[in-house]
């Protein structure tokens, strides 16, 4: 018996279902975005996961394009946040002003109340105003003067930061980046797409073409289905395994929360289903294991200086980790 016919005998979901409308989003933002279809998907992934993206790269690859097109394709409601030194936790949370006329405070929302919500540039603002967000990714609100209000349901964040070392920039904290499931990279267009992007925009802007493919309520019950995909119990050993080697590895000094475990483990079930699957198999665990963990680690000082990408050692991590059904990946 293989892999696929173990998970088979337990399907109840009918995938089948979802893949046009799942097909008819990734083919609506690639009018805009072309050439970036593994994000696209990874994107996806972390949204169908009720997740959050960091998109991390330099200036003019179209982070931020991707992340307004997610919203207009998804009929998400969209706020961007362009953060800056002076921008003020209040701004992302909301507050209270007086009101003179019926003599009490009244609460004047912020930018996160909405359902998607770009954090543009989000290592230009200060820490303070960074951590304001901490509350509304992991427990969807925010609380203000000791009142808790919810954001809207669903809620993600897309950030976008430039590479750390750039003027203006702050580093962004473990606790915060340990808040992102995914972080992708988009990287340069090859030539040939290039030219592509610059044709579509000699005229008018692509994004005003984009047409919404998918409701908001589509879009929460593609969630709890994506809840549903099946997991063998093997391969939440397989998780738990690949998170512990990035604790013991030598060149680590930081390795992967349990955070990351959960995060994994949903990221996995979101792939899956975007691949046509109500059962997760060992390579949509590998698939976005990278992206997933990458940003969550801290390189000791030795691997820093010889030049050593987290992504390196992931990859050897995976490699060294035994797969369940297959043993060892070559």
């Amino acid at each position: 018996m293989n892999e696929e016919s173990i998970f088979q005998e337990e399907k109840t979901v009918d995938i089948e279902a979802y893949k046009p409308k799942v097909s008819a989003v990734i083919s609506e933002i690639e009018k805009v975005i072309v050439g970036k279809r593994p994000e696209i998907v990874l994107l996806l992934t972390a949204m169908f996961a009720g997740s959050h993206v960091l998109i991390e790269d330099v200036p003019g690859t179209g982070k931020t394009t991707l992340a307004a097109t997610m919203a207009k394709v998804t009929g998400l409601e969209f706020r961007r946040a362009q953060f800056t030194p002076d921008v003020m936790a209040s701004d992302i949370t909301g507050y209270n002003i007086y009101n003179r006329q019926k003599e009490e405070f009244e609460f004047r929302q912020g930018l996160v109340m909405c359902n998607l919500m770009l954090a543009d540039e989000i290592n230009r603002a200060s820490p303070k105003t960074q951590s304001a967000l901490l509350e509304a990714m992991e427990e969807n609100r925010v609380t203000v003067d000791g009142v808790t209000y919810n954001v809207p349901d669903p809620f993600m964040v897309i950030a976008t930061q430039n590479p750390t070392g750039y003027v203006g920039t702050y580093p962004l904290p473990e606790a915060q980046l340990d808040r992102f499931a995914l972080k992708v990279k988009m990287g340069y267009p090859s030539p040939e797409e290039e030219m592509g992007i610059i044709r579509a925009r000699r005229g008018v802007n692509p994004l005003d073409a984009v047409s919404n493919v998918i409701s908001i309520e589509e879009l929460r019950e593609i969630r709890n289905v994506v809840s549903d995909i099946k997991i063998d119990e093997e391969l939440y050993k397989y998780i738990v395994s690949l998170i512990v080697a990035t604790r013991k590895h030598p060149s680590l000094a930081l390795g992967a929360s349990p955070r990351a475990s959960v995060a994994l483990m949903r990221l996995s079930q979101s792939y899956a289903f975007i691949r046509g699957r109500n059962f997760v198999l060992p390579d949509d665990i590998a698939a976005v294991f990278r992206p997933a963990i990458a940003h969550r680690l801290m390189l000791k000082q030795d691997a820093r200086l010889k030049g050593t990408a987290p992504e390196e050692i992931l990859g050897e991590i995976l490699r060294a980790t035994e797969v369940p059904f297959k043993g060892k990946r070559k």
